[in-house]
């Protein structure tokens, strides 16, 4: 049964037959898609009409939030069957959406945390939990995922909105919350760069965060025409293992490490840390840490692009208004010398990062670190709690 529109948008009609009742959900197009964002719609809260059994219940799906809803119960029967739930865990979904998957996730687990922005999916949501008897074991947080602090949690099992990817991981792998695994399904081409090792195209800054200190497994790869609406990409699974045991590394370092070097992928290491505003922010930047390990700072420090997303890894990233005391030609000349005979002397000078593997980052910080010469403003040990302010690209 298709429903003729009443307004000149245009709007996708389609079918999802839950276990009580079956919904119509039309669907607002937007020019953007992906990550949620209220000002991109006109409508904020359309209007939700729920009716009872063998009826239709229809609202808008706006992709520009990245609602598009998983529908093949094969599917979803996979992703729960991978995750390896166990019957005392207690799973968080982020994006539940009409509960497709929190259904199956609240019949294998002991309690599912879910967080959704969207408030008539919440009351979707509720309702159909209650309509299985399942509502005593469901925790639903009306908020932004990027926003709030996630409560314990075992796993992590989701269908998140492909705008928000990147911070999400982020959030999850260098959080305070210890988890066993988070199978995530994203879109495919994120996916392929989060799998990507030296040596290949894809391989970037946000492989060599994660792997860091995480392991990641590739499950399958989803069409996109098992969603409703429709994306115009297909997606893939992967499931996140964090590692039980981490690198003796400071992680604020690393990320500027990393941030550095990827800067511009395809360039060699030699060339990177050869350009003169890249001398001058790395000499300021180490008589700072000097001036700080004398007389620590008070309050916190912040990196200037601490939220980077990552989608742009070729522009120049020196960030170099981040830091004011004078040079002279002569410091400068002479740090540049000590950075190019390090780089020449581990045999780095030539390499691309993009060829480089994680060992051999950490080896290379270590020697930069052991002369001086620090990429973060405020040297200290490692912290896991306050990894996440950081966000990873």
């Amino acid at each position: 049964m298709l429903f003729k529109p009443k307004s000149a948008r245009t709007h996708f009609s389609g079918l999802i037959f839950f276990q009580n009742y079956q919904r119509n959900l039309w669907v607002k197009p937007s020019h953007r898609y992906g990550k949620y964002n209220e000002e991109d719609d006109d409508d904020k809260d359309p209007k939700l009409r729920i009716t009872k059994e063998n009826q239709l219940d229809h609202f808008y799906l706006y992709k520009s939030k990245g609602q598009h809803l998983l529908t093949n119960t094969r599917i979803l029967d996979a992703i729960v069957r991978r995750s390896n739930i166990k019957p005392t865990d207690t799973v968080l979904e982020i994006g539940p959406g009409t509960g497709n998957l929190t259904v199956k996730l609240l019949e294998a687990a002991e309690k599912v945390v879910a967080v959704e922005i969207d408030k008539r999916m919440v009351d979707v949501l509720h309702k159909r939990v209650a309509e299985n008897g399942l509502q005593e074991r469901l925790n639903v947080i009306c908020k932004d995922a990027m926003k709030v602090e996630f409560p314990q949690f075992d796993l992590v099992v989701a269908n998140i909105p492909y705008g928000i990817s990147s911070p999400l991981i982020a959030k999850l792998v260098y959080g305070r919350n210890p988890f066993r695994s988070a199978t995530l399904l994203l879109q495919k081409e994120f996916a392929r760069r989060l799998l990507a090792e030296p040596g290949d195209s894809e391989f970037n800054r946000l492989a060599v965060n994660v792997s860091l200190v995480a392991d990641v497994e590739f499950v399958m790869d989803v069409s996109k025409r098992e969603f409703l609406p429709c994306p115009k990409v297909d997606s893939s699974v992967v499931i996140i293992r964090p590692k039980p045991e981490l690198p003796d590394v400071n992680l604020n370092e690393w990320r500027a490490f990393t941030r550095t070097c990827f800067g511009k992928k395809n360039k060699t290491l030699g060339a990177t840390f050869k350009q003169k505003k890249k001398v001058m922010q790395l000499l300021k930047l180490a008589k700072t840490t000097s001036l700080n390990k004398e007389n620590p700072p008070t309050g916190n420090n912040y990196e200037c692009d601490e939220y980077y997303d990552g989608k742009y890894e070729d522009e120049d990233t020196d960030g170099e208004e981040c830091f004011a005391p004078s040079t002279s030609d002569l410091e400068m000349n002479l740090f540049k010398e000590k950075i190019v005979g390090i780089l020449r002397k581990s045999g780095f000078e030539d390499k691309r990062p993009s060829k480089v593997s994680n060992e051999d980052l950490l080896h290379l910080l270590s020697l930069f670190n052991q002369a001086g010469i620090y990429f973060h403003d405020h040297v200290k040990p490692n912290d896991l709690g306050n990894a996440n302010a950081a966000y990873l690209s």
